[in-house]
């Protein structure tokens, strides 16, 4: 494994890169779409229904179909304990993008939490 270990983790953060542009679609659709208001069945199925129309949706699930085959991949080259704690990538990807591009407060804990997964990733990858 370890011959392929940048193989690894350049799929990986491929397949995070692809989460992270599914979730910033979701979410800038749920936006785009506003608040349910009271939550009753009907407005439940409103707000779906309003969703379903977003093409960001669906390309969300794109993202999500790209990101399974590559992390699957790495499934067929890395133990799963690896690949799976590698994986956790998306929480620093998530906390810059929605920063960047959602223009979200992240505050000094959540950059410390992060910077936290962000060890941890370096204790797996060396492990």
């Amino acid at each position: 494994m370890r011959a392929n270990i940048f193989l690894i983790l350049g799929f990986i953060a491929i397949s995070n890169a692809f989460d992270t542009v599914r979730e910033l679609f979701l979410k800038s659709a749920v936006n785009s779409v506003g608040e349910i208001g009271e939550s009753t069945l009907k407005n439940v199925l409103k707000f779906i229904w309003k969703l379903v129309q977003k093409p960001k949706v669906w390309l969300s699930f794109v993202c999500s179909i790209l990101s399974l085959f590559f992390y699957l991949f790495v499934l067929s080259r890395a133990e799963l304990n690896f690949a799976f704690s590698l994986d956790s990538m998306h929480y620093i990807f998530i906390a810059f993008s929605a920063k960047i591009f959602l223009k979200e407060k992240v505050g000094l804990k959540r950059w410390m939490g992060t910077a936290f997964v962000v060890l941890g990733i370096i204790i797996v990858t060396l492990s």
